[in-house]
């Protein structure tokens, strides 16, 4: 099941994504079925349903498959705009930075390798949706980067989390593009104003239920520039898996449904390069995961 935020004649609503580039309406097609109205047009509430949500989509698609009134609920892609599937979450994106051995050594050396998670955020204000375009923000940067990231969307309320049991925690995955200002970076020492610029964050272009994605330590993480690859790395290569990340965020801090955490990314970023190949104007950035989707974005 993939859940998408979209919009269509200014109304917005939380679609699932079919075969053949379609989306369904699941708020009018639960309207005709059931003749009710509970599934919310905020991914944040849908994902707060947790299994009640998807045993409800479960029952619609089962319904489709008869119905001969499906079609009015159900739009090609091409004529909807897909937004950030979380447009705004309730607080700043959770980030995990050299998550990837050959990142780390790219952005420093083996001595960079680090012991425990590396967390940082970035504002909500930062996300965009895909085909949105990317402030190049050069008033204050020239030193544009991308990363191409595997981000985990938290499905329920938890508190120190076992790693055993982080995985009850998790809704679904999605495509996040952690662009990054690296001077800002340098110069601040912290990474919030580097990572942080209005439209910085990319996401999506859907989140995936984790029932989709069987292993998501066998997924591949890809980011082209311009059709050029750039990164091409393996989720289970992380040094930090998704369960020690989510228990040690959550061993003080509490997570919340809509919650987003950025898992790293591999090597092969701009500024690993001699020299460094920083994104400019015009630029074309494509992430794709393997079973998760395909994030595009153009730097305005």
């Amino acid at each position: 099941m993939n859940f998408a935020t979209a919009q269509l004649n200014g109304r917005t609503f939380i679609g699932l994504i079919m075969e053949e580039n379609q989306i369904l309406d699941l708020q009018k097609a639960e309207k005709k079925l059931f003749e009710m109205e509970t599934i919310p047009a905020d991914m944040i509430c849908c994902i707060e349903k947790g299994e009640k949500l998807i045993n409800h989509v479960r029952q619609l698609q089962q319904w489709l498959e008869k119905s001969e009134e499906a079609g009015s609920f159900i739009y090609p892609l091409k004529d909807v705009k897909l937004l950030s599937p979380i447009p705004r979450p309730k607080k700043n994106i959770f980030c995990v930075g050299k998550n990837y051995r050959d990142h780390a050594i790219e952005m420093g050396s083996e001595a960079d390798i680090p012991e425990y998670p590396m967390l940082f955020s970035k504002a909500p204000t930062a996300i965009i949706g895909p085909e949105e375009l990317i402030d190049p923000h050069t008033h204050i940067t020239q030193e544009l980067d991308y990363e191409g990231e595997l981000a985990v969307i938290i499905e329920k309320r938890g508190k120190q989390i076992a790693e055993e049991e982080a995985m009850d925690y998790v809704f679904g995955y999605t495509v996040l593009n952690d662009v990054t200002a690296r001077n800002l970076q340098r110069n601040h020492k912290q990474f919030l104003l580097g990572k942080s610029l209005d439209t910085s964050c990319p996401m999506g272009p859907y989140i995936v239920h984790k029932s989709v994605i069987a292993d998501p330590y066998a997924l591949m993480v890809e980011t082209k520039v311009n059709g050029e690859v750039r990164q091409s790395g393996k989720t289970r290569d992380m040094i930090f898996s998704i369960e020690h990340i989510i228990s040690v965020i959550s061993q003080g801090t509490t997570l919340e449904p809509g919650d987003i955490i950025a898992t790293g990314t591999p090597s092969g970023v701009g500024s690993g390069f001699k020299p460094p190949r920083f994104l400019k104007s015009g630029d074309e950035v494509e992430i794709s995961i393997t079973s998760v989707g395909k994030l595009k974005n153009k730097i305005k």
